[in-house]
């Protein structure tokens, strides 16, 4: 059993964050976050090419504006730091959704299939360079 002086003896070093990983994260988090906020706005507005498109893609118009909301609500989740993991959780499962339904209409590999991937990619990135719990918890070896 360790006694109070021995507990106060021990010091844990507080870890150094650069603010070049901070704002590399923020410009990552930032791209990806204008990207699908644009894309949850022309599904809100119900904008011809975004309706046309998602057509194109097997969904009906009237499922688009539903689409439109949960993707916008996952992309407020992630803003908000003390939400941000959550965020970028549901972000991939949405993004996952976006890759297979690329696959099902067969649509070119790396401008199609895996565009969402980059943009989960970028997700994780901009939170793992941002958020020091992220980093604590998927720590990267050197």
């Amino acid at each position: 059993m360790e006694t109070s002086a021995s507990m106060s003896e021990q010091h844990v070093e507080p870890v150094v964050v650069s603010n070049k990983k901070v704002w590399a994260g923020r410009i990552l988090s930032g791209l990806s976050v204008a990207f699908l906020l644009f894309d949850s706005i022309g599904k809100l507005m119900r904008v011809p090419q975004v309706l046309e498109g998602s057509e194109q893609l097997g969904y009906p118009v009237s499922s688009v504006r539903g689409i439109g909301v949960v993707l916008l609500a996952s992309v407020v989740t992630y803003m908000i730091p003390r939400t941000s993991v959550l965020g970028a959780i549901l972000l991939t499962g949405f993004l996952g959704g976006a890759v297979a339904t690329h696959v099902r209409v067969d649509n070119p590999l790396f401008s199609h299939v895996l565009f969402p991937v980059y943009v989960a990619a970028m997700i994780w990135g901009g939170l793992l360079l941002r958020d020091e719990r992220l980093r604590a918890l998927l720590p990267l070896r050197k």
